[in-house]
C-alpha cells in the first residue's frame, strides 16, 4: 500500500522538447491574435510612413531606395518580436508569471522557442505589405518578395532571441520596456539609412545589429541579377545569430525562473 501511494504521489516525467515548444507556439499565437495584431497594424503603419516620408528625399530605383524599403519592412519583424517580447518577459517577471511557467514539466527551451517564434511568425502579413507598398512607392520590382518567406523567421528568431534576454535580464520592468524601445529605435535607424552614408562607427554597430542581415538579403534582390551567393551569405549569418541569441535568452531564462 506504502509503494502504491508513492507511486501515485510521483511527478509526471518531463515533456520532450518539441511537443512541448509546439503547445506553448499554439498557445502564445492564440495570445498574441488577440492581443498583438492592434500593435502588428501600428507597426506596419509606422514603417509605411517612414517610407513616404523618405519618398520626398530618395530617388526612386537607387540603392538607397532599396535600403529603404527592406529596412522599413523589417523594422516591422524588430517591433514585434524585439521590443514587444523584451516587454512581454519583462512583464512576466515582474508579475511572477515565470513561477508559473517553472512549474510546468516543460523544458525551458520550449517556453523561450515558442513564444519567441508565436512572435516573430505573426509578423509576415505586415512585413509583406510593408514591402509591396514600398517597392510600389520606389519602383523597385515585386519578384524577390518570395525571400521574406525566409528573412522574418531567420532575422525574427535573432530579434526574438535578444528581445527576451533584455526582458529576462532586466531588474525591473521599466527597464525592459526601455531597453526593447532602444532596440527597436536602433533598428530603425541602423536599418532603414543606407549603409554608405553611415560614418564608420555607427556602421561598425551597424553590423553587430542582427536585424542588419536580413536587410541586407532582402535589399539584394532588387538588383537586375541579384547575387544570390551574398543572399545565402547574409541569411546564414542571420541563422547564426538566431541560434547563439535563443541559447542565450534560454539561459536568461533559466537564470530568471529558477534563481
Amino acid at each position: 500500500m506504502r509503494g502504491a501511494v508513492e507511486d501515485a504521489a510521483g511527478l509526471a516525467p518531463r515533456a520532450r522538447l518539441w511537443p512541448a515548444l509546439c503547445a506553448v507556439y499554439r498557445a502564445q499565437l492564440s495570445r498574441a491574435r488577440v492581443a498583438r495584431i492592434p500593435l502588428l497594424f501600428v507597426a506596419t503603419f509606422q514603417s509605411i510612413g517612414i517610407m513616404v516620408l523618405m519618398r520626398g528625399v530618395v530617388s526612386t530605383g537607387s540603392d538607397a531606395a532599396r535600403a529603404v524599403v527592406s529596412g522599413s519592412s523589417v523594422l516591422v519583424v524588430a517591433f514585434v518580436a524585439l521590443n514587444l517580447l523584451a516587454q512581454y518577459f519583462g512583464q512576466l517577471r515582474a508579475s511572477g508569471g515565470l513561477d508559473h511557467y517553472a512549474t510546468l514539466p516543460v523544458p525551458a527551451a520550449s517556453v523561450v522557442l515558442g513564444a519567441a517564434a508565436a512572435y516573430a511568425s505573426f509578423t509576415l502579413p505586415g512585413t509583406v505589405v510593408t514591402a509591396a507598398v514600398g517597392c510600389v512607392l520606389f519602383h523597385l520590382p515585386l519578384g524577390g518578395l518570395w525571400v521574406l518567406g525566409a528573412v522574418v523567421p531567420l532575422a525574427g528568431a535573432a530579434l526574438s532571441g535578444l528581445g527576451a534576454t533584455l526582458g529576462l535580464l532586466a531588474p525591473r520592468q521599466e527597464l525592459a520596456t526601455l531597453f526593447g524601445q532602444l532596440g527597436m529605435s536602433a533598428a530603425l535607424l541602423l536599418g532603414v539609412l543606407p549603409a554608405g552614408h553611415l560614418p564608420g562607427p555607427v556602421g561598425l554597430a551597424r553590423d553587430a545589429l542582427p536585424s542588419t542581415y536580413g536587410v541586407e538579403a532582402f535589399a539584394r534582390t532588387f538588383g537586375g541579377s541579384p547575387d544570390w551567393a551574398a543572399v545565402l551569405g547574409d541569411l546564414s549569418v542571420c541563422a547564426a545569430v538566431g541560434v547563439v541569441s535563443l541559447a542565450v535568452a534560454t539561459w536568461a531564462y533559466r537564470r530568471a525562473a529558477y534563481r
